[in-house]
C-alpha cells in the first residue's frame, strides 16, 4: 500500500489518476478551509490522514489545546485515523514553521512524553511523532532510542522517516538504515515516510529537501518493513514536485505488489 503526501501543487491535477492507496495532508492548512477536495478523495476510497507542522511538541510553550481541539473535530469530519506531528521544536513565542531539534537525554524523554501525553488526553486518542533530520544535536543518547523510548513512555505510535534515518546518518554518523530499524519496535510504527533528499556544498551537510527520487537503500527498506510487518508506505515530495507521471512511477516502486 502506497500513499502520497497532498500538496497544493496538485491541485489541477485530475487525482482520479494518481496511483495512490491513500493521501496525507498538514491539518492547519485545512481546519479553516474548504474541505471538498479531500472528501472527494475519501469518496474514491482513498482514506486521508493528518500529518502536522505547528504543535510544537519539543518547544516549552504551553500544548495548544485549541488547535488539538480543530484537529480532532478534523479528524471526525473526514473520517481521519490517523494524525502526526513531528518529534521536534518548532517555536514558542511565535510559531516558525521549520523543525528544530531535541536533545538526546533521558530528562528530555520525560519532559516531552509528558507533552505528547497531555495532546493525547486533548485529542482523546492516540497520536503518532515523526522522527526528524537534524544538522546539530546534542545529548548521550543514541537517536533511535530516543525516540523509542519517548514512544514507549508516552504510549504514542511513531510515524517512522525511512528518508530521515538515511540522512542523519550520512551527515552524522551513528546507527545506518538497519540497526536504527532494528531498535524500533514495529508495532508502534503507524506506517512509513519515504522522500528523497541532496547534498549542499555550501553547508558540507545532505538537506532533506524533498525534491528528489527516493533513493534505492530507503525504498528497500521501507518494502522490507511493508514485507515483513504490513506498515503502509508514503511518498513524500515537497519541492520542484513533479509531473503526475513521475509521481505515479515513483509509487509504483513503493508499490509491494511490484518487488520481487
Amino acid at each position: 500500500m502506497a500513499g502520497l503526501g497532498y500538496r497544493r501543487e496538485m491541485a489541477d491535477w485530475d487525482l482520479s489518476a494518481v496511483q495512490a492507496d491513500f493521501f496525507e495532508v498538514a491539518p492547519e492548512n485545512w481546519v479553516h478551509r474548504d474541505r471538498e477536495p479531500l472528501h472527494r478523495l475519501i469518496a474514491s476510497g482513498r482514506p486521508v490522514h493528518l500529518h502536522g507542522v505547528s504543535l510544537n511538541l519539543g518547544g516549552s510553550s504551553p500544548i495548544n489545546a485549541h488547535f488539538l481541539r480543530e484537529v480532532r473535530a478534523l479528524m471526525d469530519d473526514l473520517g481521519a485515523q490517523h494524525y502526526s506531528d513531528h518529534l521536534a521544536a518548532s517555536g514558542d513565542a511565535h510559531q516558525l514553521y521549520d523543525l528544530f531539534p531535541i536533545p538526546f537525554t533521558v530528562a528530555e524523554v520525560l519532559r516531552v512524553s509528558d507533552r505528547i501525553r497531555q495532546a493525547q488526553d486533548v485529542l482523546g486518542c492516540r497520536m503518532a511523532v515523526e522522527n526528524t533530520t537534524w544538522y546539530a544535536n546534542v545529548g548521550d543518547m543514541p537517536e533511535a532510542d530516543f525516540v523509542s523510548a519517548v514512544a514507549e513512555r508516552a504510549d504514542c505510535a511513531i510515524l517512522l522517516d525511512i528518508n530521515n534515518i538515511a540522512v542523519n546518518h550520512k551527515n552524522h554518523g551513528g546507527h545506518d538504515l538497519a540497526a536504527y530499524v532494528a531498535r524500533i519496535d514495529p508495532a508502534r510504527v503507524s506506517y512509513l515516510h519515504v522522500a528523497g533528499h541532496e547534498f549542499d556544498e555550501r553547508f558540507g551537510l545532505y538537506i532533506d529537501t524533498h525534491s528528489q527520487r527516493v533513493e534505492p537503500d530507503t525504498v528497500a527498506m521501507a518494502r522490507e518493513l511493508h514485507r515483513a510487518h504490513g506498515l503502509p508506505i508514503l511518498l513524500e515530495w515537497d519541492n520542484d514536485v513533479p509531473t503526475l507521471e513521475t509521481i505515479n512511477r515513483e509509487l509504483a516502486c513503493l508499490t509491494p505488489s511490484t518487488t520481487t
